[in-house]
């Protein structure tokens, strides 16, 4: 008995058939781009795919001819800032097509790049909401930032000039203040920069020495170029992570996610080499202010104890010459008494001292008697004299 059947050519002939009679015209289309293949001058070849819960749900294969590519390939990237990438998702017109030799095809009419930011700011939106609902955000600014932060683990790509206009501005900083940094490579772009930077940052936690603070830099980029740091991951760990986080991704409008929950965000890596030397630098004035009020402070108190030590050399000085004036009157006055007692004194007067041979002053008769040997003192010499009788006072 002979088995019925169809040709390959036919049954993809009947498949063709239905598919352009289910899509006779082009259809706007949401997918992400999994896979790009372009080179200039030619077509660009897309691989499409849709993702759910369980992983990858659909793929498709899509073409854009070089006649149409020529023109959108530059538009969507002058609006998004960013060419068509892995990773992103793109709402297209397309014409299904199907091929008896190449089968199903989507090829690409045009594709709205206003869709693309949009999609991107409704999965970070979404990424915000979680971080909030699970109490995320805030996390980093509870962390103790060093008064003067000298370890700094860097992220970043070796050859990136934002690493590099980091390390120049830091490292050469008119003050002259010191720092210490590590590299630690990832990274900075497209799909696997999210992983790529939190394996960086595990293998500062695992790397034994106490940082200070880590910095993520990047040199700037498209928007699109920059979402990988809208990322609920990358901005989780950076959220948890016990040291203080400094992103400078290199944007000048947005900010992401990962800005949003680190705990300091500037503009650009060289903008965040400022934020460290300045806090040299305020530290290095407030010591010099303190220094300056210290000076002024012993100046004038120096200068207090020089007006009392003065004043108080003047005081003892006055005293001392109080003292001596009082002395010297006291001197004065001993002197003038001592000259009225001098027996010299009462001799020039008129007055006859009398004297035995011992010297001593003869004040009365008793013990006298004639032939005792006396002597006269007077004003003008001395008379020596023999005592030829005594006689006593009735």
């Amino acid at each position: 008995m002979e088995k019925e059947f169809i040709s390959l050519y036919e049954l993809q002939s009947r498949l063709k058939e239905g598919v352009e009679r289910l899509f006779p015209s082009k259809i706007w289309l949401k997918a992400e781009i999994s896979a790009v293949k372009a080179r200039v001058g030619s077509h660009c070849y897309l691989e499409l795919s849709q993702t759910g819960e369980n992983g990858i749900e659909a793929r498709a294969q899509a073409v854009i001819w070089s006649s149409k590519y020529r023109f959108i390939a530059p538009y969507f990237e002058s609006v998004t800032g960013s060419p068509l990438r892995e990773g992103m998702f793109v709402l297209m017109q397309v014409q299904v097509s199907y091929s008896q030799l190449y089968g199903f095809t989507l090829v690409v009419n045009d594709i709205d790049p206003d869709f693309s930011l949009g999609e991107q700011e409704r999965l970070k939106r979404l990424t915000v909401e979680r971080l909030e609902k699970e109490g995320l955000m805030d996390m980093q600014q509870g962390l103790g930032l060093a008064v003067l932060p000298y370890d700094i683990a860097v992220v970043s790509a070796p050859d990136a000039a934002g690493y590099r206009d980091f390390m120049r501005h830091l490292h050469e900083n008119e003050y002259g203040f010191v720092y210490h940094t590590d590299l630690f490579p990832a990274l900075m772009q497209g799909t696997g920069a999210p992983e790529s930077i939190i394996a960086a940052m595990d293998a500062i936690a695992d790397s034994g020495r106490k940082y200070d603070a880590v910095a993520i830099l990047r040199g700037g980029g498209a928007k699109l170029d920059l979402a990988c740091y809208d990322d609920y991951d990358l901005a989780a760990h950076i959220a948890q992570f016990p040291v203080p986080v400094f992103t400078a991704v290199g944007h000048d409008q947005d900010t992401h996610v990962a800005d949003m929950v680190a705990f300091l965000s500037v503009k650009t890596p060289t903008a965040l080499a400022d934020v460290f030397v300045s806090m040299y630098a305020d530290e290095d004035a407030a010591l010099q202010s303190f220094s300056e009020r210290l000076r002024l402070s012993v100046s004038g108190r120096l200068y207090q104890e020089e007006n009392r030590l003065t004043e108080l050399s003047r005081r003892i000085s006055a005293a001392f010459l109080n003292t001596i004036m009082s002395m010297e009157t006291v001197l004065a006055l001993l002197e003038t008494r001592m000259r009225a007692s001098d027996p010299r004194e009462i001799l020039r007067k008129g007055y006859v001292l009398a004297v035995d041979r011992s010297g001593t002053v003869i004040k009365s008769i008793a013990g006298k008697q004639a032939g005792d040997r006396v002597s006269l003192l007077m004003a003008d010499g001395r008379l020596d004299c023999t005592v030829e009788s005594v006689t006593a006072n009735k």
